[in-house]
Protein backbone atom coordinates (compact mmCIF):
# COMPACT_ATOMS: atom_id res chain seq x y z
CA UNK A 1 0.00 0.00 0.00
CA UNK A 2 1.13 3.63 -1.06
CA UNK A 3 2.06 6.03 1.47
CA UNK A 4 2.04 9.94 1.81
CA UNK A 5 4.15 12.06 3.67
CA UNK A 6 3.70 15.85 4.19
CA UNK A 7 5.88 18.05 5.94
CA UNK A 8 4.19 21.37 6.24
CA UNK A 9 5.03 24.77 7.21
CA UNK A 10 8.64 24.61 5.15
CA UNK A 11 10.66 27.23 7.80
CA UNK A 12 12.86 30.03 6.77
CA UNK A 13 11.60 30.39 3.51
CA UNK A 14 9.16 33.58 1.89
CA UNK A 15 5.54 32.46 2.34
CA UNK A 16 3.45 29.49 3.03
CA UNK A 17 4.29 26.15 1.43
CA UNK A 18 3.78 22.49 2.16
CA UNK A 19 5.49 19.08 0.65
CA UNK A 20 4.11 15.98 -0.04
CA UNK A 21 6.10 12.59 -0.13
CA UNK A 22 4.09 9.92 -1.55
CA UNK A 23 5.22 6.59 -1.55
CA UNK A 24 4.67 3.73 -4.57
CA UNK A 25 2.76 0.03 -3.34
CA UNK A 26 6.92 -1.09 -2.72
CA UNK A 27 6.87 1.81 0.45
CA UNK A 28 9.55 3.72 -1.65
CA UNK A 29 9.20 7.46 -2.47
CA UNK A 30 7.47 7.62 -5.66
CA UNK A 31 7.66 11.31 -5.72
CA UNK A 32 7.43 14.75 -3.82
CA UNK A 33 6.38 18.11 -4.42
CA UNK A 34 6.22 21.48 -2.96
CA UNK A 35 2.63 23.09 -2.95
CA UNK A 36 2.05 26.96 -2.46
CA UNK A 37 -0.95 27.70 -0.49
CA UNK A 38 -1.12 31.12 -1.22
CA UNK A 39 -3.77 32.76 -2.95
CA UNK A 40 -2.73 34.26 -6.53
CA UNK A 41 -4.23 37.23 -8.04
CA UNK A 42 -1.58 40.16 -8.20
CA UNK A 43 -2.25 40.20 -11.99
CA UNK A 44 -6.11 40.33 -11.81
CA UNK A 45 -6.09 43.17 -10.28
CA UNK A 46 -3.97 44.96 -12.44
CA UNK A 47 -6.23 45.25 -14.80
CA UNK A 48 -7.64 48.49 -16.00
CA UNK A 49 -4.41 50.21 -14.71
CA UNK A 50 -2.40 52.60 -16.59
CA UNK A 51 0.58 50.59 -17.45
CA UNK A 52 2.48 53.72 -15.94
CA UNK A 53 1.70 52.61 -12.53
CA UNK A 54 2.93 49.37 -12.97
CA UNK A 55 6.62 49.54 -11.59
CA UNK A 56 5.31 51.00 -8.41
CA UNK A 57 2.76 48.91 -8.29
CA UNK A 58 4.67 45.42 -8.79
CA UNK A 59 7.34 46.83 -6.79
CA UNK A 60 4.67 45.15 -3.76
CA UNK A 61 5.21 42.29 -5.11
CA UNK A 62 7.84 41.10 -3.06
CA UNK A 63 9.80 43.07 -0.10
CA UNK A 64 12.99 41.24 -1.41
CA UNK A 65 13.30 41.64 -4.59
CA UNK A 66 11.47 45.01 -5.44
CA UNK A 67 13.83 46.58 -7.36
CA UNK A 68 13.66 43.67 -10.09
CA UNK A 69 10.15 44.15 -10.45
CA UNK A 70 10.13 47.86 -10.55
CA UNK A 71 12.52 46.91 -13.60
CA UNK A 72 11.03 44.30 -15.47
CA UNK A 73 7.85 46.29 -15.25
CA UNK A 74 9.54 50.08 -16.45
CA UNK A 75 11.28 47.79 -19.39
CA UNK A 76 7.69 46.41 -20.41
CA UNK A 77 6.26 50.15 -20.05
CA UNK A 78 8.73 51.21 -22.83
CA UNK A 79 8.47 48.50 -25.33
CA UNK A 80 4.84 49.81 -24.87
CA UNK A 81 6.17 53.49 -25.42
CA UNK A 82 8.63 52.95 -28.13
CA UNK A 83 11.48 54.55 -26.31
CA UNK A 84 15.21 54.21 -25.84
CA UNK A 85 15.78 55.34 -22.48
CA UNK A 86 18.98 57.91 -22.05
CA UNK A 87 22.29 55.88 -21.50
CA UNK A 88 22.86 57.76 -17.87
CA UNK A 89 19.60 55.95 -16.76
CA UNK A 90 20.26 52.57 -18.21
CA UNK A 91 24.01 52.95 -16.60
CA UNK A 92 22.17 53.43 -12.99
CA UNK A 93 19.64 50.67 -13.40
CA UNK A 94 22.52 48.35 -13.92
CA UNK A 95 23.52 49.70 -10.96
CA UNK A 96 20.67 49.38 -9.28
CA UNK A 97 20.14 45.69 -10.59
CA UNK A 98 23.50 44.99 -9.13
CA UNK A 99 22.80 46.57 -5.77
CA UNK A 100 19.64 43.96 -5.58
CA UNK A 101 21.79 41.12 -5.69
CA UNK A 102 23.44 41.88 -2.47
CA UNK A 103 20.99 42.84 -0.63
CA UNK A 104 18.75 39.73 -1.31
CA UNK A 105 21.94 37.21 -1.41
CA UNK A 106 23.26 38.68 1.82
CA UNK A 107 19.20 37.71 3.32
CA UNK A 108 19.01 34.45 1.86
CA UNK A 109 22.87 33.02 2.68
CA UNK A 110 23.58 34.43 6.40
CA UNK A 111 19.92 34.68 7.66
CA UNK A 112 18.13 31.85 5.84
CA UNK A 113 20.38 28.86 5.42
CA UNK A 114 23.28 30.23 7.55
CA UNK A 115 21.64 28.24 10.17
CA UNK A 116 22.15 25.23 8.54
CA UNK A 117 25.44 25.74 7.35
CA UNK A 118 27.20 26.62 10.52
CA UNK A 119 25.38 24.77 12.97
CA UNK A 120 24.39 21.65 11.27
CA UNK A 121 21.38 20.30 10.01
CA UNK A 122 21.56 17.69 13.17
CA UNK A 123 21.62 19.96 15.78
CA UNK A 124 19.12 21.11 17.88
CA UNK A 125 16.22 22.23 16.20
CA UNK A 126 15.85 24.64 18.94
CA UNK A 127 19.28 26.46 18.71
CA UNK A 128 19.10 26.24 14.75
CA UNK A 129 17.69 29.64 13.85
CA UNK A 130 19.16 33.23 13.16
CA UNK A 131 19.25 33.41 17.24
CA UNK A 132 20.89 30.40 18.34
CA UNK A 133 23.77 31.20 14.87
CA UNK A 134 24.05 35.06 16.77
CA UNK A 135 25.13 33.31 20.33
CA UNK A 136 27.47 31.15 18.27
CA UNK A 137 28.65 32.64 15.19
CA UNK A 138 27.78 36.29 16.12
CA UNK A 139 30.10 37.73 13.44
CA UNK A 140 28.33 35.39 10.79
CA UNK A 141 24.92 37.46 11.85
CA UNK A 142 26.93 41.03 12.07
CA UNK A 143 28.24 40.53 8.45
CA UNK A 144 24.87 39.49 7.06
CA UNK A 145 23.36 42.85 8.45
CA UNK A 146 26.08 44.93 6.91
CA UNK A 147 26.24 43.53 3.77
CA UNK A 148 22.33 43.86 3.27
CA UNK A 149 22.53 47.31 4.79
CA UNK A 150 25.22 48.20 2.17
CA UNK A 151 22.79 46.77 -0.60
CA UNK A 152 20.19 49.00 0.55
CA UNK A 153 22.05 52.30 0.81
CA UNK A 154 22.92 51.88 -2.83
CA UNK A 155 19.70 51.37 -3.58
CA UNK A 156 18.23 54.27 -1.59
CA UNK A 157 20.55 56.37 -3.41
CA UNK A 158 19.70 55.75 -6.75
CA UNK A 159 16.18 54.12 -6.61
CA UNK A 160 14.71 56.48 -3.94
CA UNK A 161 13.56 54.43 -1.07
CA UNK A 162 15.22 51.65 0.81
CA UNK A 163 12.39 49.64 0.11
CA UNK A 164 10.72 50.63 -2.87
CA UNK A 165 12.37 52.57 -5.51
CA UNK A 166 10.09 55.35 -6.40
CA UNK A 167 12.46 56.65 -8.92
CA UNK A 168 12.41 53.76 -11.33
CA UNK A 169 9.47 54.73 -13.81
CA UNK A 170 9.20 53.88 -17.71
CA UNK A 171 11.16 55.85 -19.72
CA UNK A 172 14.54 55.72 -17.60
CA UNK A 173 14.41 57.10 -14.05
CA UNK A 174 12.47 60.25 -12.32
CA UNK A 175 15.95 61.55 -10.58
CA UNK A 176 19.63 61.64 -11.58
CA UNK A 177 22.51 60.68 -9.27
CA UNK A 178 24.10 63.44 -7.45
CA UNK A 179 28.20 63.21 -7.48
CA UNK A 180 27.85 63.12 -4.22
CA UNK A 181 25.60 60.12 -4.13
CA UNK A 182 28.38 58.50 -6.42
CA UNK A 183 30.88 59.19 -3.96
CA UNK A 184 29.30 57.96 -0.89
CA UNK A 185 27.93 54.78 -2.82
CA UNK A 186 32.17 54.39 -3.60
CA UNK A 187 33.05 54.77 -0.19
CA UNK A 188 31.11 51.46 0.53
CA UNK A 189 32.57 48.87 -1.62
CA UNK A 190 35.82 48.31 -0.26
CA UNK A 191 33.93 47.04 3.21
CA UNK A 192 31.18 45.41 1.00
CA UNK A 193 34.43 43.14 -0.44
CA UNK A 194 36.08 42.42 2.42
CA UNK A 195 32.45 41.22 4.05
CA UNK A 196 31.93 39.10 0.79
CA UNK A 197 35.27 37.37 1.06
CA UNK A 198 34.06 36.90 4.36
CA UNK A 199 30.98 35.14 3.13
CA UNK A 200 33.24 32.86 0.98
CA UNK A 201 35.90 31.73 3.45
CA UNK A 202 32.47 30.78 5.83
CA UNK A 203 31.33 28.70 3.20
CA UNK A 204 34.74 26.73 2.17
CA UNK A 205 34.76 26.40 5.41
CA UNK A 206 31.62 24.44 6.34
CA UNK A 207 30.68 23.14 2.66
CA UNK A 208 32.43 19.78 2.79
CA UNK A 209 30.87 19.00 6.10
CA UNK A 210 27.30 20.64 4.84
CA UNK A 211 27.99 17.96 1.59
CA UNK A 212 28.12 14.88 3.50
CA UNK A 213 25.32 16.06 6.16
CA UNK A 214 23.27 16.71 2.56
CA UNK A 215 23.99 13.52 0.78
CA UNK A 216 24.18 13.13 -2.94
CA UNK A 217 20.77 14.73 -3.49
CA UNK A 218 19.53 17.57 -5.57
CA UNK A 219 22.86 16.73 -8.45
CA UNK A 220 21.13 16.03 -11.96
CA UNK A 221 21.38 16.96 -15.44
CA UNK A 222 19.16 20.11 -16.65
CA UNK A 223 18.53 22.43 -18.72
CA UNK A 224 19.49 26.39 -17.41
CA UNK A 225 18.15 29.90 -18.30
CA UNK A 226 19.83 33.45 -18.15
CA UNK A 227 19.93 36.39 -19.76
CA UNK A 228 23.05 36.89 -21.73
CA UNK A 229 24.18 40.45 -22.74
CA UNK A 230 26.64 41.90 -25.66
CA UNK A 231 30.09 39.83 -25.91
CA UNK A 232 28.97 36.52 -24.26
CA UNK A 233 28.83 38.01 -20.71
CA UNK A 234 26.47 38.09 -17.89
CA UNK A 235 24.47 40.36 -17.60
CA UNK A 236 21.65 40.61 -15.37
CA UNK A 237 19.32 43.74 -16.09
CA UNK A 238 19.03 43.00 -19.70
CA UNK A 239 19.80 40.51 -22.44
CA UNK A 240 18.52 37.62 -24.74
CA UNK A 241 17.32 34.41 -23.03
CA UNK A 242 19.69 32.40 -22.89
CA UNK A 243 19.21 28.00 -22.73
CA UNK A 244 22.03 26.04 -22.65
CA UNK A 245 21.91 21.89 -21.79
CA UNK A 246 23.95 20.45 -18.70
CA UNK A 247 27.20 20.19 -21.39
CA UNK A 248 26.61 23.97 -21.56
CA UNK A 249 25.82 23.89 -25.61
CA UNK A 250 23.08 26.34 -26.49
CA UNK A 251 19.58 24.94 -26.78
CA UNK A 252 17.67 28.51 -27.17
CA UNK A 253 18.75 31.99 -27.82
CA UNK A 254 15.82 33.89 -27.60
CA UNK A 255 15.01 38.12 -27.33
CA UNK A 256 12.74 38.66 -24.30
CA UNK A 257 9.69 39.00 -26.13
CA UNK A 258 10.19 35.29 -27.85
CA UNK A 259 9.50 34.12 -24.12
CA UNK A 260 6.72 32.29 -25.07
CA UNK A 261 7.99 30.05 -27.89
CA UNK A 262 10.64 28.50 -25.30
CA UNK A 263 8.25 28.72 -21.98
CA UNK A 264 4.89 27.19 -20.91
CA UNK A 265 3.25 27.75 -17.90
CA UNK A 266 1.23 24.92 -16.55
CA UNK A 267 -1.39 24.74 -14.21
CA UNK A 268 -1.64 22.50 -11.48
CA UNK A 269 -4.26 21.33 -9.07
CA UNK A 270 -2.94 21.12 -6.19
CA UNK A 271 -0.84 24.17 -6.12
CA UNK A 272 -0.98 28.16 -6.46
CA UNK A 273 2.30 28.05 -8.49
CA UNK A 274 2.27 27.96 -12.15
CA UNK A 275 5.15 25.41 -12.52
CA UNK A 276 6.98 26.02 -15.99
CA UNK A 277 8.28 23.63 -18.55
CA UNK A 278 10.91 24.42 -21.55
CA UNK A 279 8.74 23.65 -24.74
CA UNK A 280 12.16 24.07 -27.11
CA UNK A 281 12.74 19.88 -27.65
CA UNK A 282 14.10 17.18 -25.23
CA UNK A 283 14.46 17.80 -21.43
CA UNK A 284 11.91 20.33 -20.00
CA UNK A 285 13.46 21.00 -16.71
CA UNK A 286 15.31 23.61 -16.27
CA UNK A 287 16.95 25.94 -13.35
CA UNK A 288 17.06 29.39 -12.66
CA UNK A 289 19.19 31.91 -10.53
CA UNK A 290 22.70 32.24 -9.50
CA UNK A 291 23.39 28.62 -10.33
CA UNK A 292 21.98 28.94 -13.63
CA UNK A 293 23.71 32.42 -14.59
CA UNK A 294 27.44 31.26 -13.85
CA UNK A 295 26.22 27.91 -16.43
CA UNK A 296 25.03 30.00 -18.90
CA UNK A 297 27.54 32.72 -19.22
CA UNK A 298 30.77 32.08 -20.90
CA UNK A 299 32.38 34.47 -18.51
CA UNK A 300 31.74 36.98 -15.69
CA UNK A 301 33.35 40.70 -16.49
CA UNK A 302 34.57 40.65 -13.13
CA UNK A 303 38.21 39.32 -12.63
CA UNK A 304 37.88 38.25 -9.12
CA UNK A 305 34.40 36.51 -9.84
CA UNK A 306 35.53 35.03 -12.65
CA UNK A 307 37.87 33.11 -11.15
CA UNK A 308 35.74 32.26 -8.11
CA UNK A 309 33.39 31.07 -11.07
CA UNK A 310 36.33 29.03 -12.03
CA UNK A 311 37.25 27.47 -9.19
CA UNK A 312 33.54 26.33 -8.28
CA UNK A 313 32.96 24.68 -12.55
CA UNK A 314 36.49 23.28 -11.81
CA UNK A 315 36.69 22.55 -16.07
CA UNK A 316 33.13 21.70 -16.33
CA UNK A 317 30.67 23.84 -18.59
CA UNK A 318 27.95 24.06 -16.13
CA UNK A 319 27.09 22.89 -12.24
CA UNK A 320 24.73 20.79 -11.72
CA UNK A 321 24.67 20.05 -7.85
CA UNK A 322 21.97 22.41 -6.27
CA UNK A 323 23.94 22.63 -3.19
CA UNK A 324 26.52 24.96 -5.37
CA UNK A 325 23.67 27.43 -5.45
CA UNK A 326 25.04 28.65 -1.65
CA UNK A 327 28.42 29.43 -3.39
CA UNK A 328 27.08 30.72 -6.78
CA UNK A 329 25.10 33.09 -4.75
CA UNK A 330 28.53 34.29 -3.00
CA UNK A 331 29.99 34.22 -6.24
CA UNK A 332 27.63 36.91 -7.27
CA UNK A 333 28.05 39.32 -4.81
CA UNK A 334 31.62 39.44 -5.65
CA UNK A 335 30.46 39.91 -9.05
CA UNK A 336 28.07 42.78 -7.88
CA UNK A 337 30.50 44.86 -5.62
CA UNK A 338 33.60 44.52 -8.80
CA UNK A 339 30.88 45.15 -11.65
CA UNK A 340 29.44 48.73 -9.16
CA UNK A 341 32.77 49.83 -9.18
CA UNK A 342 33.66 49.50 -12.40
CA UNK A 343 30.22 51.16 -13.49
CA UNK A 344 30.83 54.12 -10.98
CA UNK A 345 33.51 55.39 -13.03
CA UNK A 346 31.96 55.68 -15.98
CA UNK A 347 31.16 59.61 -16.21
CA UNK A 348 27.55 58.46 -17.27
CA UNK A 349 26.79 58.23 -13.64
CA UNK A 350 26.24 61.42 -12.68
CA UNK A 351 24.90 62.64 -16.27
CA UNK A 352 21.74 64.97 -15.66
CA UNK A 353 19.37 63.64 -18.59
CA UNK A 354 17.73 60.12 -17.37
CA UNK A 355 14.11 60.54 -18.62
CA UNK A 356 12.96 59.49 -21.90
CA UNK A 357 8.53 60.43 -23.02
CA UNK A 358 6.37 59.33 -25.13
CA UNK A 359 2.73 57.69 -25.24
CA UNK A 360 1.00 54.83 -25.88
CA UNK A 361 2.93 53.18 -29.85
CA UNK A 362 2.71 49.43 -29.10
CA UNK A 363 0.02 47.51 -27.80
CA UNK A 364 1.64 45.05 -25.87
CA UNK A 365 5.51 45.11 -24.33
CA UNK A 366 7.49 42.62 -22.85
CA UNK A 367 10.22 42.84 -20.02
CA UNK A 368 12.85 40.64 -18.95
CA UNK A 369 15.68 40.76 -16.04
CA UNK A 370 17.67 38.66 -13.82
CA UNK A 371 16.34 38.81 -10.71
CA UNK A 372 18.52 37.72 -7.52
CA UNK A 373 16.76 33.98 -7.70
CA UNK A 374 16.40 34.22 -11.54
CA UNK A 375 14.87 35.18 -14.81
CA UNK A 376 11.90 37.58 -14.54
CA UNK A 377 9.58 38.05 -16.98
CA UNK A 378 6.63 41.13 -17.34
CA UNK A 379 3.97 40.49 -20.21
CA UNK A 380 1.49 43.48 -20.17
CA UNK A 381 -0.99 44.20 -23.30
CA UNK A 382 -2.56 47.65 -23.63
CA UNK A 383 -5.84 49.55 -24.82
CA UNK A 384 -5.16 52.85 -26.80
CA UNK A 385 -5.13 54.85 -23.34
CA UNK A 386 -2.57 52.72 -22.11
CA UNK A 387 -4.87 50.89 -19.64
CA UNK A 388 -3.49 47.35 -18.73
CA UNK A 389 -5.82 44.52 -20.18
CA UNK A 390 -3.77 42.21 -19.87
CA UNK A 391 -0.61 40.84 -17.32
CA UNK A 392 1.38 37.69 -16.68
CA UNK A 393 4.54 37.66 -14.43
CA UNK A 394 6.34 34.41 -15.05
CA UNK A 395 8.88 34.69 -12.14
CA UNK A 396 11.79 32.70 -10.81
CA UNK A 397 10.33 30.16 -8.35
CA UNK A 398 7.98 29.11 -11.21
CA UNK A 399 10.62 28.78 -13.30
CA UNK A 400 12.35 26.71 -10.71
CA UNK A 401 9.61 24.69 -9.74
CA UNK A 402 10.43 21.12 -11.37
CA UNK A 403 13.66 21.37 -10.16
CA UNK A 404 13.00 21.72 -6.42
CA UNK A 405 10.16 18.75 -6.81
CA UNK A 406 13.12 17.08 -8.73
CA UNK A 407 15.56 17.73 -5.43
CA UNK A 408 13.27 16.87 -2.49
CA UNK A 409 12.46 14.03 -4.72
CA UNK A 410 15.93 12.90 -4.18
CA UNK A 411 16.47 13.74 -0.41
CA UNK A 412 13.41 11.91 0.43
CA UNK A 413 14.70 8.53 -1.52
CA UNK A 414 18.06 8.68 0.35
CA UNK A 415 16.94 9.88 3.62
CA UNK A 416 13.33 8.51 4.34
CA UNK A 417 13.20 5.52 6.71
CA UNK A 418 9.87 3.67 7.04
CA UNK A 419 6.86 5.59 7.26
CA UNK A 420 7.63 8.22 9.75
CA UNK A 421 9.30 11.54 9.66
CA UNK A 422 12.49 12.09 11.28
CA UNK A 423 14.07 15.05 11.73
CA UNK A 424 16.78 14.57 9.72
CA UNK A 425 14.48 14.14 7.02
CA UNK A 426 12.82 16.92 7.63
CA UNK A 427 15.54 19.14 7.87
CA UNK A 428 17.66 18.10 4.90
CA UNK A 429 14.13 18.62 2.53
CA UNK A 430 13.61 22.14 3.96
CA UNK A 431 17.14 22.82 3.04
CA UNK A 432 16.22 21.24 -0.63
CA UNK A 433 13.87 24.00 -1.11
CA UNK A 434 16.04 26.68 0.65
CA UNK A 435 18.97 25.92 -1.66
CA UNK A 436 16.44 27.63 -4.46
CA UNK A 437 15.71 30.75 -2.40
CA UNK A 438 11.75 30.82 -3.10
CA UNK A 439 10.16 33.50 -3.28
CA UNK A 440 6.21 32.73 -3.11
CA UNK A 441 4.53 36.20 -2.61
CA UNK A 442 6.41 37.03 -6.18
CA UNK A 443 5.22 33.04 -7.44
CA UNK A 444 1.47 33.41 -6.04
CA UNK A 445 1.38 37.24 -6.50
CA UNK A 446 0.17 37.54 -2.98
CA UNK A 447 0.62 39.10 0.37
CA UNK A 448 1.54 36.42 2.95
CA UNK A 449 3.55 35.21 5.82
CA UNK A 450 5.97 32.07 6.38
CA UNK A 451 5.83 28.35 7.39
CA UNK A 452 5.31 24.59 5.84
CA UNK A 453 3.76 21.78 6.21
CA UNK A 454 5.45 18.22 5.64
CA UNK A 455 2.72 15.04 5.01
CA UNK A 456 3.86 11.82 4.26
CA UNK A 457 1.32 9.68 1.95
CA UNK A 458 0.16 5.96 0.76
CA UNK A 459 -0.59 4.57 -2.51
CA UNK A 460 -3.74 4.73 -1.57
CA UNK A 461 -3.41 8.12 -0.25
CA UNK A 462 -3.52 7.28 3.05
CA UNK A 463 -1.93 10.01 5.46
CA UNK A 464 0.84 8.04 7.15
CA UNK A 465 2.49 10.96 9.06
CA UNK A 466 2.66 14.91 8.73
CA UNK A 467 4.64 17.89 10.29
CA UNK A 468 4.95 21.09 10.61
CA UNK A 469 7.23 23.25 11.31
Amino acid sequence: MGTTVTISPVSRIEGHAAITIRLDEAGQVAEARLHVREFRGFESFCLGRPFREMPTITARVCGICPVSHALAAALAGERIMGVVIPPAARHLRRILSLAQLILSHSLSFFHLSAPDIVLGLDSDPGQRNIAGLARRRPEVIRTGVRLRRIGQEIVNRIGGGHLHPEHIVAGGLGEPLAEEGRDAIAALLPEALELVRFALDLWRERRGRFRFEMGPCGDFPSLFLGLVGGGGCLDHYEGRLTFVDAAGGTVGDLAPEGYAAAIRETVAHDSYLKPTECTLGGERLYRVGPLARLSVAPFFAAPRAEQTRTELLGGRRTATASLDYHQARLIEMLYAVERIAGLLDDPLCVERQVLARAGVNAAEGVGVTEAPRGTLIHHYRVDRHGLLTGVNLVVATAHNSRAMDRTITDIARHHLRGDRLGEGLLNRVEHGIRLYDPCLSCATHAVGGTGLTVTLLAADGKVLDRAAR
